[in-house]
């Protein structure tokens, strides 16, 4: 990590979710969050870290994030993600190294090569999990990962 982390930018499913879907009917679809990383979200934002989401999916719990922080950059049903986080990082003049990626399968992988700061879950994609530069959290996805990444950044500022 580095203090000169500016922006997180994360899948959804499968960093912020465990992957699972619960169907009630053929008209609902739920997916549980954990508080830690809505928390982790919110310290995020409030120690001037932006914090963005791109997923291949379109979902009510991305709305529910993006609306409970006030989130700009949230973009859904992104098949082919690296043009988007081009367009993110364009948008305000990040540097490669001042971006965060999360990201936990093989569509994450172009982005996560991208940035000098690449983190997946421990049940990631095994493709995910061997890139070079990656670093693992120890929460597993959708049960406080987030909330780690951030929780350690933040330390590592106080410490330099």
């Amino acid at each position: 990590f580095s203090e000169n982390i500016k922006m997180i930018v994360s899948d959804f499913d499968g960093i912020f979710t465990d992957n699972s879907v619960y169907i009630l009917n053929e008209n609902t679809r739920l997916k549980k969050l954990s508080f830690k990383d809505l928390m982790g979200v919110a310290i995020a934002v409030r120690n001037n870290i932006k914090v963005g989401i791109i997923s291949g999916e379109k979902s009510a719990e991305i709305d529910y994030v993006a609306e409970k922080f006030a989130l700009e950059d949230i973009h859904q049903g992104i098949r082919n993600k690296l043009p988007v986080l081009l367009e993110i990082q364009e948008k305000y003049g990040f540097k490669d190294e001042e971006i965060l990626y999360i990201g936990d399968d093989i569509n994450d992988i172009d982005c996560l090569n991208h940035v000098k700061y690449a983190i997946t879950v421990e049940d990631a994609n095994y493709k995910v999990k061997h890139l070079p530069h990656i670093q693992i959290t120890k929460a597993p996805a959708g049960c406080g990962a987030f909330r780690e990444i951030v929780d350690n950044m933040l330390e590592l500022k106080v410490q330099e």
